[in-house]
């Protein structure tokens, strides 16, 4: 008998006075979510269990429950681990167009801590979730990736408008000081295209996917030096074309012409560094995303910063 069998005989067993369900129904369930959702077995089963406790009209806290899902109420900002199940009360800040018919709702949740991006998969069959609106979301999975977090929502999650409206925090962060250098990976770039992958192409080749054809996007990872210590900052393609003044089709028409893409990151780097800037922006992981960018002086030294800036 495999290992999710026998979760799913004890959990059947588990409630046979109270619903009508089969080992065969349950070990589809720990099925969907080990394969489907890359959940660990152990989190899967209570999962599972806590999905039933609420069909059957058991209270969770009698057995040691705690949010809206039976884990653990977490704070947007205290979400630190990979392929946990929590509970967050969220407002839903706001909400994106999906890239894939595989997502059925994208965009943030915030909460008095910050903000969080989610996802709502269209196999999860879930209630929509409406902007501005604030919940009580029981079950959600927390997801890493490169030091960024987020949360997906899934078919076990349980969904509870709120009567009060959460309030949301600012966790953005202000960085002042002199771009003195803009790291690999700037400039004309390549991003996977598969469903909510937004992972960077080297040499053609997904880290998740493998070999896919990619979509042509632009950012800066630009070095910021403040004179006490130095900040990894990233401009998506908004602020890179609002900086820099080229625009995506530009840049791949130059990129096309040269037939080389460093060839925009060059044209950037004349652009950008040895200026002063003020960059306003959360931080996810050691980046601070440039929501906010204002351009202060004149350039300096910009070799004699980089030396300074490398120093530390």
């Amino acid at each position: 008998m495999t290992d999710l069998r026998s979760h799913a005989v004890e959990i059947a067993e588990q409630f046979s006075d109270h619903l009508d369900v089969s080992a065969d129904e349950v070990e589809e369930r720990l099925e969907s979510l080990v394969s489907e959702y890359r959940v660990p077995v152990d989190e899967a089963r209570r999962s599972v269990v806590n999905s039933y406790l609420d069909e059957a009209g058991i209270e969770r806290d009698e057995l040691g429950g705690g949010g809206a899902g039976g884990n653990e109420q977490t704070l947007l900002n205290d979400i630190d681990e990979d392929e946990q199940w929590v509970d967050v009360r969220a407002k839903v800040v706001e909400l994106w167009e999906p890239r894939s018919e595989a997502i059925a709702q994208v965009g943030l949740l915030g909460d008095e801590s910050g903000r969080m991006k989610f996802v709502s998969f269209t196999t999860s069959e879930l209630p929509e979730l409406e902007e501005g609106v604030s919940y009580a979301l029981g079950n959600v999975v927390t997801d890493e990736y490169q030091g960024n977090f987020s949360v997906k929502l899934n078919r076990t999650t349980s969904i509870a408008e709120l009567d009060e409206e959460i309030e949301v925090g600012d966790d953005s962060t202000t960085v002042e000081g002199a771009l003195v250098d803009m790291q690999s990976g700037s400039g004309l770039i390549k991003r996977c295209p598969k469903e909510d992958c937004t992972r960077v192409l080297q040499n053609g080749r997904c880290s998740e996917h493998g070999n896919v054809e990619g979509e042509f996007d632009l950012r800066i990872k630009a070095v910021v030096d403040d004179g006490t210590e130095v900040h990894e900052v990233i401009f998506n393609r908004e602020m890179t074309e609002a900086q820099t003044g080229i625009e995506l089709d530009e840049a791949k028409q130059m990129a096309m012409d040269a037939l080389d893409t460093t060839i925009v990151e060059e044209e950037m780097r004349g652009d950008l560094v040895g200026f002063y800037y003020r960059v306003t922006g959360p931080t996810l992981g050691r980046y601070v995303l440039a929501n906010e960018v204002e351009r202060l002086s004149e350039p300096a030294d910009a070799e004699e910063l980089l030396i300074k800036a490398r120093s530390m």
